[in-house]
Formats: C-alpha cells, structure tokens, sequence
C-alpha cells in the first residue's frame, strides 16, 4: 500500500517524524513538503534533527494570504496525487496544509486519514479551527489524541472511522527528549540556568496582527524579566511594523531553535507562556506549568487539569498569573502512552 503524508509547516513535521518511522515499516510512503514554512530554523533543522526522510516533492508554496496559500497548495498537491496515486493520504494537525491536502485528496476520491482529528476551540476567528473542523469533515480515519477529541466529533455527527489512538506528540517527545539531553547545548548558549527563567512563544494572528494585543504581551514580558523569546520570524515583521521591536531590549529574544534545542528550553523553564497548541501540550507533559495567552484552547484538558491557565492578552493579569501559579496536583495520562503511531499504522493495514 503506498500513503502520501502531507506536511508544510513545523507543527506537522513533528508529528510525521514518529509516525513516518512507523510506516515504512509496512507500506510505502510519499512525503510531500508544501513549503508553507522554508526558513532553515522552521524547517529543513527539523528533518534533520527528527530524522526524517527528504521529502520526495518539495511544492515551494511559501507565504500568502491564507487563501492564496491554500489554493495553491491544492493546485500543486493535486499534480502530485496525480502521479502518485496513493491508497491513503494523511495530513497532520490544523494548518493550511492540512486542509490543502484533504481538499485535493478528497476531491480526487482518495482515502484521507487526519492525524490529530477532533480537537475544538470552538473559535470560528481562528484559521486554525477552521482548518480543523473542515479537514475533520471530510475525513475518512479520524486519529484522535484524547477522548475529549471524540467525544467532539460525536457531537458533529461524525462517529464512524473514529479512532482513539493517543498524540503522536508524545511518541516523538519521549524519544526526543533522551537525545534533546545529551546533544543540546542552548542552556549553556544562552548562559541561563535551569528553573530561572521563562520561556515565551508568540505566533498565533489573532495576537501579532493586533498592535494593542502585542503592546500588552510585551509590556507583560518586559515587567516579568528574565524571559526567553524564541521570535517567529512573522512575528519579528509585526513588531517592527508595530514600532515594538526596541522595547524587547530588556527580555532574551533569540530565532527560532529546532526541536531538540526547544524541548530542552521547555524541560528547564520555570514556566510558560505560550499561544501554541503545541506547546502547551508538551508543557503539559513535561509538567511545567503554562499560561495561555488567548482566550481560548483546544487543549482545553490542561484547563482542566490545571496546569493550564488562559489569560487573554491583559498585561497585569498575564505578569500576575505568571508570578502566583505554580500547579503541583497529578497529572493524568491524557494524552496516552507514547503508542499512537504504531496503533495508526495497525489501523491503516487494515484498509
């Protein structure tokens, strides 16, 4: 059986990494590389560190609007299932990519299977929800990572070729970390000790195309201290744009690290805050505690089990959680035992 697995952007290549090591122990498998991110630091130090195999098509989409982007994206990867003709197409999380790849997929009658299907914000202003829920829909294996993730399709009508597999995000996390620890040198790099500094990420538009909204965080950022900002480069563009850029003289703003590099960051802060799904999921998991600034989550389970606090973008309310909150209750298993890409790939021999 041959499977196209379909990624572009950081997000998805961690996801592929365990789970690709698991495919082609059976089938064969096509990666296709769309090019949504193509900076070094947001891509090819991935596939390197991860050991994933080169793509076999790199589309070169690169930057757009998010309509341009994904037209595009669908156009190209439609040359591709063209030629391929794969049984199966997985697409991994909730970015343009993902959807691009279940449009063209779908529409040319191949099977899709999404990798991180059923999680909800239920904040219809996000691209990524809509990602989500119209990837979701036309999904034929849906790969949930927790049961919260069922038990939202369930309530879209959507229970058949639902399966709850676990979070890949954890296969690759616990094999990453060993390495992460013995090759990593950041800590020593940036000259920062572990438990005595914050670690802070900002990507999401709803944040960084705001100027009040990036006003506010960096303010926060600056009064906290000692905070370690690894820059996307879009967000380093906004705030220049915004006039912000000076103001992050007081805090350690650094590009973007890979992921062995950014695991180790993680591992040792003091405490997170983020606007990633992804990384308050592996806060989660490495039991640190994390502030959310949005207002809203898909991984609304950390919430729940409170090592998770949203917070929005209000300066005193980020600097005073970021001061008080320091979460010591059980974690519970969440989001599995590290086996999903195995479970995935029992379930796709079965097609």
């Amino acid at each position: 059986m041959k499977v196209a697995s379909i990624v572009g952007a950081r997000p998805n290549f961690i996801k592929l990494a365990p789970l690709s090591k698991e495919l082609r122990k059976e089938f064969d498998e096509v990666i296709i590389h769309t090019g949504q991110h193509y900076s070094y630091e947001m891509n090819k130090m991935f596939f390197d560190e991860l050991g994933i195999p080169k793509p076999n098509y790199h589309l070169g989409v690169g930057s757009g609007t998010h309509g341009y982007q994904t037209g595009e994206m669908i156009k190209r990867i439609e040359d591709v299932l063209l030629k391929e003709r794969p049984d199966v197409v997985l697409v991994y999380g909730d970015t343009n990519t993902t959807l691009a790849g279940a449009l063209a997929a779908v529409k040319l009658h191949i099977k899709v299977g999404h990798v991180e299907a059923g999680l909800r914000s239920y904040d219809r202003k996000m691209p990524e929800e809509i990602n989500r829920v119209l990837t979701d829909h036309c999904s034929d294996y849906l790969f949930c990572p927790t049961e919260k993730a069922v038990e939202n399709l369930r309530g879209e009508g959507i229970t058949e070729g639902v399966y709850m597999v676990g979070d890949v995000m954890v296969d690759a996390l616990r094999e990453s970390i060993k390495v992460a620890e013995k090759k990593s040198k950041i800590l020593d790099e940036l000259d920062i000790k572990p438990k005595e500094y914050y670690l802070a990420t900002i990507h999401r538009a709803e944040n960084t195309d705001s100027f009040e909204r990036m006003k506010s965080i960096v303010e926060a950022f600056c009064e906290i201290g000692n905070v370690v900002f690894p820059c996307h480069p879009r967000t380093e563009k906004m705030l220049k744009k915004f006039g912000l850029w000076d103001s992050l003289r007081e805090i350690k703003v650094i590009k973007p690290v890979g992921y062995l590099d950014m695991l180790m960051l993680e591992k040792n802060a003091k405490l997170i805050l983020t606007d990633s799904g992804g990384v308050q999921k592996e806060a989660y998991i490495l039991r640190v505690p994390c502030i959310t600034l949005r207002n809203n989550t898909e991984w609304v389970e950390t919430v729940e089990e409170e090592w998770n606090v949203l917070v929005g973008t209000d300066k005193d309310k980020i600097v005073k959680t970021s001061m008080n909150f320091n979460p010591e209750n059980p974690q519970s298993d969440i989001f599995g035992d590290g086996g999903a890409s195995e479970r995935i790939k029992e379930i796709l021999k079965l097609i």
